[in-house]
């Protein structure tokens, strides 16, 4: 299954964060692409800014096996469970699993905030930005424009 993730550090030697985030999903996915990586302000209270990016790749894990392999990778990386919008050495989520729609209180796909957040999009639309969100029915490319 084609999926997007969103990558997001801000915490720690961040570049090396999201080199080995990388390295770690490029070991469990096919025909991985990486948008660039863009430093942006955080969302929430204050705190360092982040480097964001997405990536882009098959998997043949479940959409929950997936989200249980990012966790993992997270905590390698020294994530801790701390208050929401606080400061991280690596966020994997995921923005897309194909075109399937999830919402479950452990898994949002797509990810709820993703269409209100230009850190996200802009990534999304280097990739694909004919990508369509499924359940705005909009492209990445269109929704990218709203927020101008």
């Amino acid at each position: 299954m084609r999926v997007f993730i969103g990558l997001g550090t801000n915490l720690g030697n961040r570049e090396a964060n999201l080199r080995l985030g990388i390295a770690k999903l490029s070991r469990i996915m096919t025909g991985v692409r990486i948008s660039s990586i863009r430093e942006t302000e955080a969302v929430g209270p204050s705190q360092p800014a982040y480097l964001n990016g997405a990536l882009e790749g098959d998997t043949d894990f479940s959409p929950s096996c997936l989200l249980h392999v990012l966790k993992t990778i997270e905590y390698d990386l020294g994530r801790r469970q701390a208050p929401r919008w606080t400061a991280r050495p690596l966020d994997l989520d995921i923005l897309f699993y194909g075109s399937k729609i999830i919402q479950t209180p452990d898994l949002c796909i797509p990810h709820p905030e993703m269409h209100h957040r230009r850190f996200v999009l802009e990534p999304l639309d280097e990739l694909d930005g004919n990508l369509v969100h499924p359940l705005l029915r909009k492209t990445i490319k269109d929704l990218l424009g709203e927020l101008k």
